[in-house]
């Protein structure tokens, strides 16, 4: 034994001994019930998971994957100061994406005017679709769109059920039905419509123009933008029609009425057009009017609070994706945005499930600069003017936390730009857009042609 120079008492070193022997048995003892609670604990969790794979593999349909594989991630945005909560799963055939809640920045002003935003309680989840669709107006030769989305890629049908001109189906909506039977024009057998193309694989989404709305707003005129002594006003740009008030909440209610009776009629997905204010100055020249200075929100808090709304009372609460359509210009112009309530920045944070630039290359002036590039005729770049519009835009649509993107394009030929400003967009223009924005790193997108016809083709973009 070593001394090391300290008195040795053998009496104190057996009771050192026996008080680490106790502390030694409870230890064992302490370890013991722990290794039996946490065997107890893997039988009840093997059991719990057997049970889950049981009844997975009852349900489970001939090619499906036994499991889906997903991921909740949380985002902060150093814009916001908020975080958002996306839950994603992926499966080779589709993509599912619940966005909890939206991520704008506080707008105290928005909430003094329409008061606090009642988010849903329990947000139902809505299964986000990749769409490569066709718009087909009043479901314009919808035989032949069906036999070209089976022959193609394209798997969705965008369906007109209500333009500035009017509402095309079979609706009860009795502010609706007030305004007159010039107003709504059933011609749509939408139910009909639904189940043809449900039964070809076809996803309906339903097109609901919301804003400029000329024979609503003659029947209810102090729902119209106005002058500052309640005359509706009318716009030079639009046709001289009159325009809904975005700030309106009963407009906003009228429209998710709307959209509510069609997804009980089948659709699949929601897509509201014209929200957003009129372009260029009234007939007359006087100013809108909404409100004492600095006490009415911006044109783009209106926009955005109706799309919130209305992604709540549809999205959140029925589980139907809803989508927007933006102006093309605000993608690349923030003080066009700003005029027509579109900011790009904003627009995709709303919640809602896509937001859908129309970029048509004809749309753009003569001579317009983009990244660095000078177009003299835009329409003749169909690959050029996508892509750069896109690589403009991703700045803040590549965001966490911001709404799918599914451009519309170009799918009809501008004449009327004149001899050699204009290129015919046949299948290989149109091909060129496609594959514009896959080189985006986007695949969605939407055709438009007025006239409802598509040359034949895959539609695949980069893959023919």
């Amino acid at each position: 034994m070593i001394n090391d120079g300290r008195k040795y008492n053998f009496n104190e070193y057996r009771r050192e001994q026996s008080r680490r022997s106790g502390r030694g048995q409870r230890s064992v003892r302490r370890l013991q019930k722990l290794f039996v609670t946490l065997s107890v604990t893997a039988g009840i969790l093997t059991l719990v998971l057997a049970g889950v794979l049981l009844a997975r593999l009852a349900n489970r349909k001939a090619g499906d994957p036994l499991f889906r594989i997903g991921k909740t991630t949380a985002v902060s945005t150093s814009e916001t100061g908020a975080t958002d909560f996306v839950l994603t799963s992926e499966t080779e055939e589709t993509k599912k994406k619940i966005v909890i809640r939206e991520s704008l920045p506080s707008d105290p002003l928005a909430e003094s005017y329409w008061g606090t935003l009642e988010e849903a309680e329990d947000p139902l989840p809505h299964e986000h679709f990749p769409v490569k669709g066709l718009y087909l107006n009043a479901a314009v030769n919808l035989e032949e769109n069906i036999e070209l989305c089976k022959r193609s890629e394209l798997n969705t049908l965008v369906i007109d059920l209500k333009e500035s001109d009017g509402i095309y189906f079979d609706t009860k909506n009795e502010t609706a039905l007030a305004v007159g039977s010039g107003y709504v024009r059933p011609v749509l057998d939408l139910p009909a419509i639904c189940a043809q193309c449900h039964e070809n694989d076809i996803r309906v989404i339903a097109r609901i123009v919301c804003f400029k709305d000329p024979m609503y707003v003659k029947y209810y005129p102090d729902r119209a933008i106005c002058d500052s002594a309640g005359n509706p006003l009318y716009f030079n740009n639009e046709g001289g029609n009159a325009f809904a008030s975005p700030y309106d909440t009963r407009n906003w209610e009228f429209y998710i009425s709307l959209a509510k009776e069609a997804i009980d009629m089948g659709v699949d997905e929601i897509q509201f057009d014209y929200v957003r204010f009129p372009t260029g100055s009234s007939t007359t020249g006087a100013t809108p009017y909404y409100g004492i200075e600095n006490e009415v929100p911006a044109r783009t808090s209106a926009v955005n609070r109706f799309l919130q709304t209305a992604r709540i009372e549809i999205q959140d609460k029925l589980g139907v994706p809803l989508s927007a359509d933006i102006f093309g210009i605000v993608v690349t112009s923030s003080y066009d945005g700003t005029a027509l309530g579109q900011d790009w920045s904003l627009v995709g944070m709303t919640g809602v499930d896509s937001v859908c630039p129309m970029l048509y290359p004809s749309h753009y002036a003569f001579g317009t600069m983009m990244s660095g590039n000078t177009f003299d005729y835009p329409d003749k770049y169909p690959y050029d003017v996508v892509y750069n519009a896109l690589a403009v835009s991703a700045v803040h649509h590549k965001r966490h936390g911001y709404a799918t993107v599914r451009p519309y394009l170009q799918a009809f030929t501008a004449e009327y730009l004149g001899k050699d400003h204009y290129t015919v967009y046949d299948y290989d223009a149109i091909n060129d857009e496609i594959r514009a924005l896959q080189d985006s790193g986007l695949e969605e997108f939407i055709l438009w042609n007025a006239t409802c016809v598509y040359p034949d083709g895959n539609y695949g973009g980069n893959n023919g």
